[in-house]
């Protein structure tokens, strides 16, 4: 059976998500980006790209030097989903009508399904609002 997608988030977004979720398993552990990016299987590259965002959204603390690394700037119960996405989704528009520029549409005077996407994203947004990290996160398996 075909697997169907409804709203795609970037790879960028997909790997952010990953990065804070293998963060969350020890919030309090200062993790260097190699270890990161082995984890994840991203380049440094790219994970510091990542990671400069979410720094700047202030979802993570960098340390530089000995002992640097990066850290969870706030506990995973106050890191919502849909703030992490909306950080990471920044200037990546659902359709093309949503571009600041308004897109290339010749339809737009015309077109009702501007409204409805809209309300579709809000609400993804908002459901995405209701789960904090830790919400997303199963319990540390404990071993007897």
């Amino acid at each position: 059976m075909r697997q169907r997608t409804i709203i795609r988030l970037k790879s960028y977004t997909d790997y952010g998500l990953r990065i804070l979720m293998l963060m969350a398993i020890a919030p309090e552990r200062n993790f260097t980006t190699a270890e990161i990016a082995q984890e994840l299987g991203l380049s440094r590259h790219h994970l510091s790209k990542i990671l400069q965002q979410l720094a700047r959204g202030g979802i993570v603390a960098t340390r530089r030097g000995s002992g640097g690394g990066v850290v969870l700037a706030r506990p995973t119960d106050a890191i919502r989903v849909g703030e992490v996405v909306r950080l990471l989704e920044d200037g990546h528009v659902l359709v093309e009508c949503f571009a600041t520029s308004g897109g290339a549409c010749s339809l737009d005077r015309h077109c009702r399904l501007k409204a409805r996407l809209r309300s579709a994203e809000r609400a993804f947004l908002e459901d995405l609002d209701r789960s904090t990290l830790t919400d997303v996160m199963l319990p540390p398996v404990r071993v007897a």
